[in-house]
């Protein structure tokens, strides 16, 4: 068991489960862990070694199988229910099927609880081996994830490296360096797992050769690691020409690796399809089917009062689909780039959070909240269903909150696209021979660098103090509170370059010339991944819409034929009570899975396109969007 360096202790590898485990993981450890080592899991074992989960791969298991008879147990109670509710005429037409193809002259008509679980045992079946094999193809997923995040950022820590390697560093200080640095994702991780082994086994030879074999990239990292240390072992000029050499050839790599992205993202493509999009539409068709089954409307009685099982399985369809769409975003959120996404925080001061509440989402989230319970109260007084009157606390939470995200983002998209420009003009200041500090003040003088302006007169007031006694360290502290008020992912890669750089006594003028290198390539796969991420947030948007107007034309076509035809007990066979179809209810809990659906979307396109903050935007408007496109058409 190891920890990363700066990282809480947490069990990793494959021994036991440690007494930190909560009781539920200690139960299902005590059921399911022998599942570990089955067969069927062989493949999972490996894919798990590429991955960075907190748990041992046998806890991982433990959970997958407790999950995976939970879902079972899900699917089966409404197949069952299903089954008992089925008017007399569907078992005769079984029967009449059966004797068509049974070796004997007549069939039986089977009884509804044999026929029940049959079906209830097969489907369960189905789920449970389902959920198992969905499991391990996650850890796929994850493998390939971390792989693809490799293969974007060792270019970049590459050349950090190169740069690093020109002061008086030696391979383990290098390594630690880049392990510090949270912009290069995975790759930063490998190094912090390096040192780990290395701080175990007292070799750092062997922390390489380790992590090499385990890594998921084994075509890149892997290699690059082994010749790491074969020429740290030969000294450090060694060490330098082969860094410098393999930059330049990972720079060559690029194109091959854009396109392993594409299909990465095709992965995402396939996770939104599989996990919301087919719930959905089952959903619909699923609640069109129920009305021909009259037993589902007979009330059961309850804790909480009497409820049809047609309003159970309904209602929890819409909480299914949203389980399954926080589960799919949640899933995104977890594979995109970790170098790209943008994490918000509150100020410690409750002033502080007042005054940020405009530019900061998080801040906004907190001070906005009373727009929920307001929204809430405002339609209960209003005669709102209680699930509208939620809703409508949602959306007036939602949107505010969202919309200062979005003005956060264009602020720092703006500072992004200044970065390239300072990074420039100081770099030109710095080949001219001036000082770091120097070249940053006239550049905060001479540039205009549009709202990084005020970020780059505050970072040369901090430098100009670096002169007094203890300069190296309030050099650093000053790029760290520059990186801090910027607050972008691409101020601490370059950033965190220049600091880690010139605390290691390189020579200022080879780094900056790096970090011209590494400025320009960082923006361009920033804008080329929004580019790509934006196309899913239309599939989310698209896929919402068309389950809405799904919803709407069952609604507006079908409904009321299914409406005549309960009205008509003896017609085709089908015992249907005469009230079994009242199109108002049904219309509403029609509307509630759609709006359930468009919020799941919503989470989905949002996640896909900057994170939680958006994934909040987009599914307020979708929600309310649906629910407008009900209330306009008068079917809510």
């Amino acid at each position: 068991m190891s920890t990363e360096t700066g990282a809480d202790p947490r069990p990793t590898g494959d021994g036991n489960p440690s007494s930190r485990l909560s009781v539920l993981d200690r139960t299902l450890y005590t059921l399911f862990a022998s599942e570990a080592d089955a067969a069927r899991h062989g493949a999972h074992r490996e894919q798990y070694r590429g991955t960075d989960l907190g748990v041992g791969f046998d806890v991982y298991v433990a959970r997958l199988h407790g999950l995976a008879w939970l879902a079972a147990l899900l699917a089966v109670l409404p197949t069952l229910t299903l089954a008992m509710a089925m008017p007399a005429g569907a078992y005769d037409a079984l029967a009449r099927l059966l004797s068509r193809v049974a070796p004997i002259a007549a069939v039986p008509r089977p009884p509804r609880l044999l026929v029940g679980v049959a079906v209830g045992s097969v489907v369960g079946f189905a789920t449970r081996r389902g959920v198992v094999a969905l499991g391990g193809r996650y850890l796929g997923w994850l493998a390939d994830a971390r792989q693809a995040d490799i293969e974007r950022t060792l270019p970049g820590a590459v050349r950090y490296l190169h740069a690093l390697s020109s002061g008086a560093d030696g391979p383990r200080e290098m390594l630690r360096k880049v392990a510090e640095n949270d912009a290069y994702g995975e790759t930063a991780v490998a190094a912090r797992k390096v040192l780990n082994t290395a701080a175990l086994t007292g070799s750092l030879g062997e922390g390489l050769r380790r992590v090499a074999r385990d890594t998921p990239s084994r075509d890149t990292l892997a290699p690059f690691l082994l010749k790491f240390r074969e020429h740290g072992q030969q000294g450090g000029d060694a060490l330098a020409n082969y860094l410098g050499l393999e930059a330049r050839m990972l720079g060559h790599q690029r194109s091959q690796a854009q396109r392993r992205n594409e299909g990465f993202l095709e992965l995402i493509a396939e996770l939104f399809v599989v996990l919301l999009v087919m719930p959905a539409l089952l959903v619909v068709v699923l609640t069109v089917m129920s009305v021909l089954a009259p037993g589902l409307s007979t009330p059961t009685a309850t804790p909480l009062g009497s409820i049809t099982p047609r309003a159970a399985l309904i209602y929890g369809a819409a909480g299914f689909v949203l389980l399954v769409g926080a589960g799919a975003a949640s899933t995104v959120g977890r594979l995109r780039p970790t170098e790209r996404q943008v994490t918000y925080n509150c100020p410690d001061s409750v002033l502080g959070t007042l005054r940020s509440a405009l530019t900061n989402p998080a801040s906004a989230a907190v001070v906005l909240a009373p727009l929920a319970v307001l929204g809430t109260t405002v339609g209960h007084v209003s005669g709102l269903h209680p699930l509208a009157s939620l809703l409508a606390g949602y959306v007036t939470w939602g949107v505010p909150v969202g919309a200062v995200a979005i003005r956060r983002a264009r602020i720092d998209d703006a500072k992004d696209r200044e970065i390239q420009e300072f990074v420039h003009a100081v770099s030109g200041h710095v080949g001219l021979g001036k000082p770091f500090g120097e070249a940053v003040e006239l550049v905060a003088e001479d540039v205009d660098l549009g709202p990084l302006g005020p970020d780059v007169a505050s970072l040369a007031f901090d430098l100009s103090l670096s002169d007094s006694p203890g300069g190296t360290d309030r050099r650093t502290a000053a790029l760290d509170r520059f990186v801090d008020r910027v607050g972008t992912p691409l101020a601490a890669q370059t950033m965190g370059l220049v600091t880690g750089a010139l605390d290691a006594g390189s020579d200022t003028e080879a780094v900056f010339e790096t970090l011209q290198t590494e400025v320009g390539q960082l923006y361009h796969e920033k804008q080329a991944l929004r580019s790509d991420l934006a196309v899913y947030v239309a599939v989310g948007w698209v896929t919402a819409l068309l389950v809405v107007a799904i919803v709407v034309a069952v609604d507006v076509y079908v409904l009321d034929g299914f409406s005549q035809l309960s009205a008509m007990p003896g017609s085709a066979g089908f015992a249907l009570a005469p009230d079994a179809i009242q199109p108002a209810r049904e219309r509403f809990r029609f509307a509630v899975v759609a709006v359930a659906t468009a919020i799941a979307a919503g989470w989905f396109a949002g996640m896909a396109s900057r994170g939680p903050y958006d994934a909040l935007l987009h599914s307020s408007l979708l929600g309310a969007l649906a629910a407008a496109v009900f209330a306009g058409v008068g079917l809510a």
